[in-house]
């Protein structure tokens, strides 16, 4: 019980932690609406499942072990997030959104935009080696170690589908539109910052 209680408490705590995934949910919401923004955050979710696999796979020892290849994890996460970044500063086509309707935009997209902004963040990757390998114990059953990951995706899943709920909402979405070239600097801002401290953060064990 008391792994689960810590299991439990490090994803809740991580997971509503300001990063990379929230600004991604928070973009594709106010741009593009409820469902694109509940589709980055399931992106988001099966993006965790990606980190659970390798690490209880045995990756997580030459993650820990290899300085090169966690750097490259590192670079490549950061130029998808400054890349992403720059397209949202540099926006400068005007939204007109008709609040009757959700713009078009492609659900498979979306749907990417989160798997690989949380497939690509080393610090995720920092979490779930850390909690596998600090409070999962080797005695832990394989079946149970799965219902973790599945929890963390769980997580993931409703917080971000919560955000996509709020930053979607038609009151606020049409008073964003007023001042969407402020935001698009601002959250373009905060994705290239992201991905910059991501490249360079000496990320601990």
């Amino acid at each position: 019980m008391t792994e689960l209680i810590a299991v439990a408490l490090i994803t809740i705590l991580a997971t509503i932690s300001p990063g990379p995934d929230f600004a991604m949910v928070t973009r594709n919401s106010y741009l593009y609406g409820r469902n694109a923004g509940l589709l980055a955050a399931l992106g988001i979710a099966l993006g965790v499942q990606v980190h659970v696999f390798y690490t209880m796979f045995g990756v997580a020892l030459v993650i820990a072990h290899s300085p090169a290849l966690f750097t490259a994890i590192k670079i490549a996460g950061a130029l998808y997030l400054i890349v992403i970044g720059w397209k949202t500063f540099a926006n400068k086509a005007k939204l007109t959104i008709d609040l009757s309707q959700e713009r078009a935009v492609s659900p498979l997209a979306m749907l990417g935009n989160g798997f690989l902004t949380n497939a690509l963040n080393p610090k995720t990757t920092m979490f779930v080696v850390s909690t596998y390998t600090q409070v999962v114990h080797p005695a832990t059953p394989l079946s149970t170690q799965f219902g973790y990951g599945l929890f963390m995706s769980f997580t993931h899943f409703f917080w971000f589908g919560l955000v996509a709920l709020f930053f979607s909402r038609q009151l606020l979405r049409s008073r964003i539109v007023n001042l969407q070239g402020a935001i698009d600097k601002s959250i373009g801002s905060i994705l290239m910052a992201l991905g910059v401290s991501l490249a360079f953060a000496n990320l601990s064990h």
